[in-house]
This record gives structure tokens, sequence and C-alpha cells, in this order.
């Protein structure tokens, strides 16, 4: 069942299994805030188990494009099209967020970020490819995050 991520009352639900659940959960609400203030769009997630496109999606990009499988459990997954972009979000237990960024004009951008909950290690599938700046953020703490450019059509 979707579920309209609320960034002013922060809420683990669908991520109590996470051993970083409160710093994920800020990094969702994180996530849901900027497409509010920015978009004037609902972050909606749903379990990964009920949108097995959107999960494949992702997955596809991430072997083709870096030869990449993430190792954690796939909780929650988002999907949705904003502003000319395609975006595409899975979030793991380990406390990973992954999104997809893909322009839908020719030429437009296209991208994959990385975004690691405050409290979790390096993935070791990413540590040797990826180095990770900070930010900071009031609803996730340290937000550690990386991306790649998408070269190919999906």
């Amino acid at each position: 069942m979707p579920y309209t991520v609320d960034f002013k009352n922060v809420s683990t639900v669908g991520l109590e299994s996470s051993p970083v659940v409160d710093a994920l959960a800020g990094l969702r609400a994180n996530e849901a805030r900027y497409y509010k203030n920015k978009y004037d769009h609902d972050f909606t997630v749903t379990a990964a188990q009920d949108d097995p496109e959107t999960l494949a999606y992702i997955h596809n990009i991430l072997a083709e494009e870096r030869d990449l499988v993430i190792a954690s459990k796939p909780l929650e997954v988002s999907s949705f099209e904003v502003d000319g972009l395609r975006m595409a979000y899975v979030f793991y237990e380990s406390g990973l967020a992954i999104n997809v960024m893909y322009g839908i004009e020719e030429g437009a951008k296209r991208a994959v970020g990385f975004k690691l909950s405050d409290g979790m290690e390096v993935p070791e599938e990413l540590a040797s490819s990826f180095k990770f700046a900070r930010q900071k953020s009031k609803l996730a703490g340290t937000i550690r995050g990386s991306y790649f450019v998408i070269k190919g059509q999906y």
C-alpha cells in the first residue's frame, strides 16, 4: 500500500528492519521535503515487493552501467515524473538510498545518485568505485552522497 512520506512528522513506517532506522527515515523525509518544496510533489513510497518493475528498472541500470549488484535488502521504492524527469528511488535495509534521475528529453540530465544514512558504513560494492561527499540535513543528520552519469538509454 502506498505511503506518502511526511517530512514534518518523520515516521519509520516501512523501514523498521533497518539497523539505522531513524537515520534512514530522516533521509527519506529529506527527499520528500525536497520534492514538495521544489516541485510541489508529494513523495510516495511503496513496499519494494509490491512494485517489482521499479526495482528491476533501477537494478538493471546499476548492472548495465557499472556492473553493480546491491547486497542489502530493498525495503521501499518510489517512481514518478516531475518537471521532465523520470525519477525512481529504492531505500535499502542497510540505510542506502539510490535514486535514478532520467531526463525524458534527449540530451537531458541522467544520473544515478547514492545516499548513505547517518551511521552506516559505505557498502562494500560501492567502496572501491565511489567517493562520498558530506552534507548536513536537519532531518537526516549527516548524509554522504555520490553519483554517476548514465550513458545508456533506459
